[in-house]
């Protein structure tokens, strides 16, 4: 059943159109759902990017993509790591690990994944690893950490584990030189029903703009402009 859902996955992004692999370029925004949703009418966190800072921005986040993937995982996008092209960036823009942690772990006892994501000391692991690279590029990396969804059903119980892995992150960036974090929290409120789609999982075009436009706001502050 995986396997199955895996594909359907891929068929889908093959449908919807995935941004094509880009070497270089001004911001570059990797990941999974939450900054892909409504992609097909061009309001995706990406586009909301690009049209408040009026700079480049290419995204290649995916349905479904995660952190940690193998076999099927590395198709279509699904492997987070291996939408990060080669470089230079000005900006790298990235989120992850919800997938992770309902596909390894149903989201609960994910304590081992966690740990293979971003250690407890918050210095080794899948997510620093992936950041270290980013920063190779010559890029600034953003982390988005995401909202809260009380009531859906796609990741129930996945709560404690993604708190958890943000502090990490959060940490991991505090002490790292052009690697900033940012709570997606902070602005998207889930109680206000016009933020989420139908699914209760995934931002709406207003959600979406919500997000974007905040992502937008600390990369106009970071690069002085």
């Amino acid at each position: 059943m995986r396997w199955f859902f895996i594909l359907v996955l891929v068929l889908h992004l093959t449908a919807c159109g995935i941004a094509p692999r880009q070497s270089g370029g001004d911001i570059l925004v990797i990941g999974d759902s939450v900054l892909a949703w409504n992609r097909t009418s061009g309001q995706d966190v990406g586009h909301v990017i690009g049209a408040a800072l009026g700079r480049d921005v290419v995204s290649r986040a995916a349905l479904g993509a995660r952190l940690r993937s193998g076999g099927l995982g590395a198709l279509g996008g699904l492997s987070i790591p291996d939408q990060l092209s080669a470089g230079p960036w000005n900006w790298v823009v990235m989120n992850g690990g919800a997938n992770d942690l309902g596909f390894a772990c149903g989201c609960t006892q994910c304590d081992d994944e966690i740990d293979q994501l971003i250690a407890p000391a918050a210095q080794n692991g899948a997510i620093p690893d992936l950041i270290a690279r980013a920063r190779a590029t010559g890029a600034r990396v953003l982390w988005v950490g995401y909202y809260e969804a009380p009531t859906s059903r796609s990741f129930q119980g996945c709560r404690p584990g993604l708190v958890e892995l943000e502090r990490r992150i959060a940490i991991y960036a505090g002490a790292k030189e052009g690697v900033y974090f940012i709570d997606a929290e902070d602005v998207l409120d889930p109680a206000v029903p016009a933020l989420l789609a139908s699914d209760r999982t995934h931002p709406s075009a207003a959600g979406s703009a919500l997000i974007g436009r905040f992502i937008a706001r600390e990369i106009a502050t970071r690069s002085g402009g």
